[in-house]
């Protein structure tokens, strides 16, 4: 195996980024070429790019591991902990262990930290890594990192509701009745082309900065920024929906969602908070469940963060890991 590392993002091409994406044995959107480019133009500043590939005695490309190195010397993935939910190695399913060898082999030589965020419980990095490390001369530390509550779905909404326990399928109902009554001629609608999404993200924002103080200031000019090139990018691919609760054509409540690879994932929300007695985003949130339903899939991931309503909703928590590697 040979291990080179690029600098810039444009010298491997975006059909076989993506393509060995597809072949992970758990891709997700985080780790394409989109999301990781537009993550590097808005947050990338000083830091320096280390796009390491590994490729096989043919040339094959059989491992990619975008990281940056920081002034201090540690090393990160591309996508950092703020924005990006999940990330990890691109390798093919079964390949794993012989890329991590050959990149970890490679970084034996060097100094730097290696401080890897964001990696699924189901991962093979989680295993691999710390295992494969002494033989290089290195210590991988491992320690859980935060949660993901994620939301197996039947095949159907009558079976989804029966799945929940009684006392949340008895307050769903009654705040869905609650909102047709107090609300007569609420709708939902939802926006997923790549013309007018930046129209959509507008509404969406406003929503969003409305919804709380600690979310206003988060969605900085910066990062305004970063959500529409993001959102644009992902819409021309298919992979963004945007939903919104209406009534008398005034947004209520609006999610900002990805779907990818047989998933939806609940990526970011806002409310109107003049309506909060009536928890228009729980209303919403749940057409928008009945929709991932009728559509076929199988996974609903509410992404990082345990607020109570998404257990609510059935989920059930799934374990992130941080891998610290040092010689």
């Amino acid at each position: 195996m040979k291990v080179e590392s690029l600098d810039r993002f444009d010298l491997l091409d975006e059909g076989t980024w993506n393509g060995l994406l597809a072949r992970m044995a758990a891709p997700v959107l985080f780790l394409t070429r989109q999301w990781q480019e537009h993550w590097w133009r808005a947050f990338a500043g000083g830091r320096r790019l280390r796009l390491y590939t590994v490729t096989d005695s043919t040339g094959q490309l059989m491992g990619l591991l975008p990281l940056y190195a920081e002034s201090n010397g540690t090393v990160r993935i591309v996508g950092g902990v703020d924005v990006s939910d999940y990330l990890d190695l691109v390798a093919p399913a079964g390949g794993e262990e012989e890329v991590w060898a050959a990149l970890l082999q490679h970084r034996s030589c060097e100094a730097d930290v290696w401080d890897l965020h964001c990696l699924r419980a189901s991962s093979a990095t989680v295993s691999l890594v710390p295992s494969l490390a002494p033989q290089y001369g290195l210590r991988a530390r491992v320690s859980r990192e935060e949660r993901c509550p994620v939301l197996p779905l039947p095949a159907t909404w009558d079976a989804y509701l029966e799945g929940l326990p009684g006392k949340d399928r008895h307050e769903l109902r009654r705040k869905l009745r609650r909102l047709e009554r107090e609300l007569p001629g609420a709708t939902v609608r939802w926006h997923a082309s790549a013309e007018g999404v930046d129209e959509a993200m507008t509404a969406f924002l406003t929503l969003h900065r409305k919804s709380k103080p600690g979310k206003a200031r988060f969605m900085d000019e910066g990062m305004e920024e970063f959500f529409r090139a993001v959102a644009g990018a992902l819409a021309r691919e298919g992979w963004l929906r945007l939903w919104f609760l209406e009534h008398e054509a005034r947004p209520l409540a609006a999610y900002l969602t990805y779907e990818y690879a047989g998933g939806v994932a609940l990526y970011n929300s806002g409310f109107d908070p003049a309506h909060a007695a009536l928890s228009p985003g729980i209303v919403l949130l749940s057409h928008v469940i009945k929709d991932a339903i009728a559509r076929g899939f199988r996974r609903f991931d509410f992404l990082r963060g345990e607020e109570p309503y998404k257990y609510a909703f059935g989920a059930r928590a799934e374990d992130l890991f941080n891998i610290v590697v040092t010689p």
